[in-house]
């Protein structure tokens, strides 16, 4: 999908939108966003806990985010987390476009009571994940907290970013996986703003990304 070209008000920039639908035989996954969005989300996954970091995302990164997905719950909740991760990426990698504009960088340290976490990320066209969470419990609800990680090695691919997550405190994994994605969305929101300096330009001294 290419981004639009309907303008945005008071802005030389366009629309940054996408809508990107993955189908295999486990899972249908349907992503629409709106990077310079009001924070509006509406997710459906069938994974409640997933459906709530999704949340995280649109709120605290003001991205107007609508997931549906279906998936072979009955299994486990693994290739749907997986395949929601996969196809956020690509949905962000089409708004982002060229990447032409853009802050580039983002990082932010969330506090959610006890815990705190640090993220710093790039869209520097190199997916690396370097992820440093130590999550007590082996689940929150009925979530499997190793699905954390995978989602955010899905997320990183198919953006293709580069992402590092630390965990500075935290004993509760409730606190310390929100407070994760609060501080991923928050470091997302910067990166993606647009520098007014850069007009048009892409932030690499290469000229690509």
């Amino acid at each position: 999908m290419q981004t639009s070209d309907r303008p945005l008000a008071s802005s030389f920039q366009f629309a940054r939108t996408a809508s990107v639908t993955r189908k295999t035989g486990e899972t249908d996954v349907q992503v629409s966003l709106n990077l310079d969005g009001t924070g509006h989300c509406v997710a459906k996954t069938g994974v409640p806990f997933l459906d709530h970091m999704l949340h995280q995302i649109s709120s605290h990164g003001l991205i107007d985010l609508d997931v549906q997905a279906t998936g072979d719950i009955e299994i486990d909740d693994h290739h749907t987390n997986e395949d929601v991760g996969i196809t956020l990426g690509m949905a962000l990698a089409q708004a982002l476009g060229d990447r032409k504009g853009i802050v580039r960088f983002g990082h932010f340290v969330a506090p959610l009571d006890e815990a705190l976490i640090q993220v710093a990320l790039d869209f520097s066209g190199r997916p690396h994940l370097s992820y440093g969470l130590e999550i007590p419990t082996q689940r929150v609800g009925t979530y499997d907290t190793q699905l954390v990680r995978e989602f955010f090695v899905a997320i990183v691919n198919h953006a293709q970013m580069t992402l590092h997550i630390r965990q500075l405190d935290g004993i509760n994994s409730h606190h310390i996986i929100e407070a994760t994605f609060k501080a991923f969305a928050r470091s997302l929101r910067m990166a993606t703003e647009i520098d007014p300096r850069r007009a048009h330009t892409i932030p690499s001294s290469k000229g690509v990304l």
